[in-house]
């Protein structure tokens, strides 16, 4: 069989007259990819009106051409439907179709337009994020397309009370945006605040949820990420299902969560899936490094440059013997080697993954025992750096690690002038802040700050998923109850 090919475009100058095609001609004047098909069948002209690089060829030939074509089709308005066509009179809706994959029909003698769908599939495989694997639980991720990812959410919640809501976002770039949620868990006031604060962006390029995240968040000068970024659905799902919101951009595989708290941001989906007793000692983990990652350079400038009488006897010779010859103060002697952790690892970020991998490890080592050898650092600096490094990347968050590692640089000017005093002051600032900021109206170190006893049992602990009946209330839920006792089998007869 002879494969069936397009005929030639013919983009000339046509005296088409029909209603919104003069219009979508001039909309898209001198664009190269913006093609015109014309036919003549039946006393009836046939003229396609798409952009090539946006639509399936094969689609279009084999849905839609090729039916258009046979003799006994007659192009009544219900065989055009049955064809999933869309007749529209507006040609600001048939330009807003040619720009989403779409092809507009001109049946001129009838003065008719008709709209089409076949766009392309760029969409890549579902792959587990790599930013936030896990030990156990399900190893997919989002993906750039937006059906694709409210679908996984579906997948997932079989429920009628799943709701979307579009919004097109950015005035050139219209990026489709979905927000996200559980009608009769989430407030509804709520989603109210967060469509009212969508509707008040205008930005002419709205490319992925990090821009929507800069214009909603409550305090845009805080170092504190106030929305959290994922990949994964079931985080995703969870977090629906305790009252929260999920938005969802066209393009990026990032759903922003909200509203959230500081705690929230040292939660990992392996917390849920293990059990709670090791789930519980790994999260202590993370909140003792967070105090680590921001106080021991600081804590150990302070030491050094105004408290040795803190140091136990048997550290001071050793101590002594390391910093002994350093040309410079400690905190230079931080700083430096902190910022050239900071160039290491970011040059592994950039560079391709095998030779990024090897100049993390193979730069650190070197430069490391270098600068050592040379005199410049301590070794006891070496383990600092390494240990508040290592600290700062237990975080599953990686907007929360970046602001950890930034938090750290203040704090070590402070105790390099005034000693614990000025890191006791930075610590009190850092906290007073965090009591202050707020997330969509929820206190941003609640449970803590408001005190909520019963929310601490998913905070520093995870106590036993039958323990959780409620949910937290800095999720905004109106329906709090979650679960009923699921231990009750414990109170039956033995068989």
């Amino acid at each position: 069989m002879k494969k069936f090919r397009l005929p030639a475009f013919n983009n000339a100058n046509r005296k088409v007259h029909c209603s919104g095609y003069q219009i979508i001609k001039a909309a898209f004047q001198h664009t190269g990819d913006f093609k015109e098909l014309e036919f003549k069948r039946d006393n009836t002209t046939l003229l396609f009106c798409f952009l090539e690089t946006l639509i399936s060829e094969e689609k279009f030939k084999e849905y839609l051409l090729i039916p258009l074509l046979l003799e006994d089709f007659k192009r009544t308005p219900e065989e055009l439907e049955s064809l999933n066509g869309k007749k529209v009179d507006n040609p600001e809706e048939l330009i807003s179709g040619i720009l989403n994959g779409g092809n507009v029909l001109f049946l001129c003698e009838r003065d008719e337009a008709w709209l089409f769908s076949f766009p392309k599939d760029l969409q890549r495989s579902i792959q587990e994020p790599v930013n936030e694997g896990v030990v156990r639980g399900p190893h997919d991720g989002f993906v750039e397309n937006l059906d694709t990812n409210i679908s996984q959410l579906r997948f997932r919640i079989k429920s009628p009370d799943f709701k979307v809501k579009y919004h097109e976002l950015g005035n050139k770039t219209k990026t489709k945006t979905a927000v996200i949620y559980m009608k009769g868990i989430a407030d509804e006031k709520l989603v109210e605040e967060v469509e009212r604060r969508l509707s008040f962006i205008s930005t002419d390029m709205i490319l992925s949820p990090g821009y929507i995240e800069e214009f909603i968040e409550d305090d845009p000068f805080s170092l504190f990420p106030q929305l959290i970024n994922t990949e994964r659905p079931d985080r995703a799902m969870a977090n629906l299902m305790e009252g929260r919101i999920i938005i969802i951009g066209e393009g990026s595989p990032t759903a922003l969560i909200l509203p959230v708290t500081f705690f929230a941001f040292y939660q990992s989906s392996d917390d849920y899936n293990s059990r709670w007793i090791p789930s519980t000692f790994i999260r202590m983990l993370r909140y003792v490094s967070f105090l680590i990652a921001i106080t021991l350079p600081a804590f150990y400038i302070a030491i050094i440059a105004y408290h040795l009488e803190v140091i136990p006897h048997e550290l001071i010779l050793p101590l002594k013997g390391s910093v002994e010859g350093i040309p410079y103060p400690p905190l230079l002697e931080a700083f430096f080697m902190e910022i050239t952790i900071e160039l290491i690892r970011e040059a592994g970020v950039r560079l391709p993954k095998p030779i990024g991998q090897t100049i993390g490890i193979v730069g650190g080592l070197v430069i490391g025992d270098a600068v050592v050898s040379a005199g410049l650092i301590s070794n006891i600096m070496i383990v600092i750096v390494a240990l508040t490094a290592i600290s700062a990347f237990v975080v599953p968050s990686n907007e929360m690690s970046t602001s950890v590692r930034l938090i750290r640089f203040p704090l070590m000017v402070l105790a390099s002038i005034l000693g614990f005093v000025g890191l006791t002051f930075g610590l009190i600032f850092v906290f007073i802040k965090l009591c202050k900021l707020e997330s969509f109206g929820v206190p941003y170190f609640s449970p803590l700050a408001p005190l909520q006893v019963r929310d601490l049992k998913d905070t520093f602990l995870r106590l036993p998923l039958w323990k959780m009946d409620e949910r937290p209330r800095n999720s905004l839920a109106v329906n709090v109850k979650r679960q009923r006792d699921s231990r009750g089998w414990k109170t039956n007869e033995p068989r």
